[in-house]
C-alpha cells in the first residue's frame, strides 16, 4: 500500500513513486539512496551501484517495477530541476537540489499516511528491513542478502531471519513429510 499510494498523475508523485520501489527494492539505507548518482544507474541491466558504509562500493539489483518507476522518472526529473545546474544525484527535491535524508523520511511518511499506516512505525529504514525480510522468508540465502545490504557481517544479516509465525506454518505445512 506505500508504495502505490503516491499519485503517479503529478511529477513529484512519479518521483516519490520511484524513490519507494528503489528503497524498497534495493533495500538501500537513505545515505545511499540520497548519494545515488546517476551514472550509478543501470537499467538496462537493472542495477545500481550504491555507496555504503565506510565508501565501500557494491551492485545491487534493482527489479523490474523499481526499472519501471525509474523509467517513468527520469525523463520528468528534468521537469523538477528546471533551469538549475544538475545535482547529478538521481533523487531531486522540489527545487530541484537533491533529495536529502530529511526530505526522505518526509516523503516515506507522507505516504504512510496517505495508505492508512501509522507513520510512526514507518521510515526509509523499514523498507530496508522489509526487503530483507522478504527475501529471507522468499528463501534467499543470508550471505546473498548481507551482499544485497552491504553489511560486513552476516550476524548482522541474521537480525532477519526472525520470520514471522505465518511463514514458520507455511514453510512447516509444505516442506515437512508428517505434517499432513
Amino acid at each position: 500500500r506505500l508504495i502505490e499510494s503516491p499519485d503517479t498523475t503529478t511529477v513529484l508523485g512519479i518521483r516519490d513513486r520511484a524513490l519507494l520501489e528503489f528503497l524498497y527494492a534495493t533495500g538501500a539505507r537513505v545515505s545511499e539512496a540520497v548519494g545515488l548518482q546517476l551514472i550509478d544507474l543501470d537499467l538496462t541491466e537493472g542495477t545500481a551501484q550504491v555507496m555504503g558504509k565506510g565508501a565501500k562500493q557494491r551492485l545491487v539489483p534493482i527489479g523490474r517495477h523499481a526499472v519501471a518507476a525509474l523509467e517513468a522518472y527520469l525523463p520528468i526529473r528534468v521537469e523538477i530541476r528546471g533551469d538549475r545546474p544538475d545535482p547529478g544525484t538521481v533523487f531531486l527535491n522540489a527545487r530541484g537540489r537533491g533529495l536529502t535524508r530529511q526530505g526522505m523520511y518526509q516523503i516515506v511518511r507522507k505516504y504512510a499516511r496517505t495508505a492508512g499506516i501509522d507513520e510512526r512505525s514507518v521510515s526509509p529504514h523499514v523498507l530496508r528491513h522489509s526487503a530483507a525480510t522478504h527475501m529471507v522468508e522468499g528463501g534467499g540465502d543470508l550471505r546473498t542478502i548481507q551482499e544485497i545490504l552491504g553489511h560486513a557481517s552476516i550476524s548482522t544479516t541474521q537480525i532477519y531471519t526472525r520470520v514471522s509465525p505465518r511463514h514458520l506454518l507455511e514453510v512447516y505445512v509444505t516442506s515437512h513429510p508428517r505434517s499432513r
